[in-house]
């Protein structure tokens, strides 16, 4: 059977039927897009390969679990699987970030770094950042995408529209409706993003 010349649809159905190498030609069209997308935002090679492998591994086995529903939108649906992959690996990155003062020949709590002000600073702008990555989970799928892509995948607005397929008119519409519903719903919320 030539898998060339089937749809994403057919060879889905064939795989989720019990053919195994259906995925190799689903893998093959997607491939580069999936890598350079999770690249451009990793920007560490092989971080990028260990997330990418990942993206793959999640996408069989959710394929096998029956969980994949987004008919005529699977590259879509391996992109928000490697968005969150990415996303669950900065966060564990996060959580793992400990000094320690026996590690250092200087003393770090007597550093201005960690002044008193300083370390209130940090706090207050990452709790701004949470409720504004909060705000965003709020929006439409395609204003969020455009948002994360533009301002935590430092990507241009051409790399953008290539990469999820509209013009580059489409992709900065979605950017500014997306920027008009994050303020409305910050005054519906009535929240103040600000330190003081």
């Amino acid at each position: 059977m030539n898998y060339r010349e089937l749809s994403e649809q057919e060879l889905i159905d064939l795989f989720i039927s019990g053919d195994e190498s259906c995925i190799k030609e689903l893998f093959r069209r997607h491939k580069s897009r999936v890598y350079t997308y999770i690249m451009l935002i990793v920007k560490d090679r092989e971080l990028a390969e260990d997330i990418f492998q990942e993206t793959f591994i999640k996408v069989i086995k959710s394929l096998r679990k029956g969980r994949y529903m987004d008919k005529g939108m699977f590259l879509s649906w391996v992109m928000r699987i490697a968005h969150n992959l990415i996303i669950d690996h900065y966060r564990k990155l996060k959580h793992l970030k400990v000094t320690s003062a026996d590690q250092s020949d200087t003393d770090l709590f007597n550093s201005r770094k960690f002044a008193e002000g300083n370390v209130e600073d940090k706090m207050v702008q990452n709790r701004i950042e949470q409720e504004v990555r909060q705000l965003i989970n709020l929006l439409p799928d395609d204003q969020k995408e455009v948002i994360l892509l533009r301002h935590y995948g430092d990507m241009s607005f051409k790399e953008i529209a290539d990469l999820t397929n509209v013009s580059i008119n489409t992709a900065l519409g979605r950017m500014r409706y997306a920027l008009i519903n994050l303020r409305k719903i910050i005054e519906e919320k009535n929240l103040s993003l600000t330190a003081f």
